[in-house]
C-alpha cells in the first residue's frame, strides 16, 4: 500500500469535496447537510457508521487482522463570518463561512477513509473516524466523548490546516501545542447617582477600570515568567448617559495558558483581584468563570508515529518546529483521554492568494495541502496500528 499515491490519485475527490463543503456551510450545531453529505460518501464507500452528538458521525473500519484501535478526527462546523473571496465556491449561506479550514479537514477525513478503506486488507486492527460538529462553540469535542466515542480507543490524530505554514510543510511536535481557552464575566454592582455629586454614589465603571487595571497584574506578578499565560478582558458594559454615574458593570473576558495546573488557578485569582478591588471602592463583585477548552499537549510517543509519517509521505525536510498557538482547540479534550497528536498542515501560498488569518473573510487555503492531509490521515492510521 502506498499512501502517498493513492493520495496523489484522489486529489480531485478532496480538492471537490472541500469546495462542496466550502459552499454550503454551516455553524455549530447546524451542520445537517455536511452530515448529510459524509453519510452518502461513507455509504459509497461502504464504510458503516452511527450518528452522535446530533450532526456529528462516527464510521469504522476493520482492517483484516485484529490489532489496536486508532482514531482520526476532523471538524466540520463554520463560522459567522461574510466571505469576501471571488471564487466560483464562495458560500452561499449569507454571513456563514468556511473562515477556519474546517471545510478542508473534513474533506481530507473522507478521502483518508476512501485510502484507507481501499487498503483494509492491510490494516492491523481497526480505525474510527470522528466527523466532529461544533469544535467552534468548544463544545463538540466533549459532547462526543460524553456519547462513548472513545471507548476503547488506544490513540488519536487530528489535523488542522494552517494559514501562517506555508504549503508543504508540518509541524508536530510534542508537548503544549495550543492554549486552554477559557471565559470569564465579572459583576460589579455599585450605586447610582447624579455624574455632577459623585460622592454620593458607588462608581462601577471606576470600580469596573480599577479591576481591569489590576488583572494586568496576575500574569506579571503571579505566574511564573517562564511560563506563558493570557488574561484579556474584551467587553466592558456600563452606564446610560454622560451624566450618570452607573450603579452596574459587566466585564468579559478569555483566561490563555499552556499548563492546565495554571489553568485550574485563574477562577481563584480572578475572583480575588474582583472582589478586593471591587470592596475597595464602596462595591461588590462576582465572578462568573466558564470553562472552554484545556490546553492541546501531544503525546510524545504519538508525536515520534506523526513525524514519521511525514517523513515517508513529504521527506524529513517537510517536518519543522513552529511556535505554540494561544488559539484554543477543543481536541484537547480527547488528548485528556487517550494518547494522541495534534499536526499542523501548511497551507499558506502568497501567490494563490493564501495569506490571510484564520477568521478572516479572506481566508483561504492552497488545495494542494488537502492532499497532504488526507495522505497524513491515513499514514499516521496505518503506522500506528503496526507499532509494537
Amino acid at each position: 500500500m502506498n499512501i502517498k499515491e493513492l493520495a496523489k490519485k484522489n486529489k480531485d475527490y478532496v480538492v471537490d469535496l472541500r469546495r462542496e463543503f466550502h459552499k454550503y456551510p454551516e455553524p455549530s450545531w447546524h451542520e445537517e447537510r455536511t452530515s448529510k453529505r459524509i453519510k452518502e460518501e461513507l455509504d459509497k464507500m461502504g464504510i458503516p457508521y452511527i450518528s452522535v452528538a446530533g450532526t456529528g458521525v462516527v464510521a469504522t473500519i476493520e482492517g483484516k487482522k485484529s490489532g489496536k484501535t486508532v482514531a482520526l478526527r476532523g471538524d466540520i462546523d463554520a463560522l459567522q463570518v461574510n466571505e469576501a473571496n471571488d471564487v466560483s465556491y464562495k458560500s452561499q449561506n449569507e454571513g456563514i463561512m468556511h473562515a477556519c479550514g474546517h471545510d478542508g479537514h473534513g474533506a481530507m477525513l473522507l478521502c483518508a477513509a476512501k485510502i484507507l478503506n481501499e487498503s483494509k486488507n492491510q490494516i492491523n486492527g481497526k480505525v474510527k473516524l470522528f466527523f466532529q460538529p461544533a469544535e467552534e462553540s468548544a463544545e463538540g469535542a466533549e459532547k462526543m466523548i460524553e456519547e462513548g466515542v472513545v471507548e476503547g480507543v488506544d490513540g488519536i490524530f487530528g489535523i488542522h490546516l494552517w494559514s501562517d505554514l506555508a504549503c508543504g510543510l508540518v509541524s508536530v511536535e510534542e508537548g503544549p501545542r495550543m492554549a486552554s481557552a477559557d471565559l470569564f464575566k465579572i459583576y460589579i454592582k455599585g450605586k447610582g447617582g447624579h455624574g455632577s455629586l459623585p460622592h454620593q454614589g458607588v462608581d462601577a465603571v471606576v470600580t469596573a477600570s480599577a479591576i481591569i487595571m489590576n488583572l494586568q497584574s496576575v500574569v506579571s506578578r503571579e505566574i511564573s515568567p517562564l511560563e506563558s499565560a493570557v488574561v484579556s478582558v474584551g467587553k466592558i458594559q456600563s452606564g446610560t448617559r454622560f451624566n450618570v454615574i452607573p450603579d452596574e458593570a459587566v466585564l468579559e473576558g478569555t483566561t490563555r495558558c499552556f499548563n492546565n495546573n495554571i489553568r485550574k488557578d485563574f477562577p481563584e485569582i480572578l475572583e480575588r483581584i474582583a472582589k478586593n478591588t471591587a470592596a475597595s471602592y464602596r462595591a461588590e463583585a462576582e465572578l462568573e468563570y466558564t470553562q472552554g477548552t484545556p490546553a492541546t499537549i501531544n503525546e510524545a510517543g504519538c508525536s515520534k508515529i506523526a513525524g514519521k509519517s511525514v517523513e515517508k509521505l513529504l521527506g524529513i525536510e517537510s517536518l519543522v518546529n513552529m511556535e505554540r498557538v494561544t488559539g484554543g482547540e477543543d481536541f484537547a479534550m480527547y488528548l485528556e483521554k487517550v494518547p494522541g497528536a495534534l499536526a499542523f498542515v501548511g497551507v499558506r501560498n502568497e501567490e494563490k492568494g493564501a495569506n490571510y488569518p484564520h477568521h478572516h473573510p479572506r481566508f483561504s487555503i492552497d488545495e494542494d495541502g488537502l492532499e497532504i492531509g488526507a495522505g497524513l490521515y491515513a499514514q499516521f492510521a496505518v503506522d500506528f496500528l503496526n507499532e509494537k
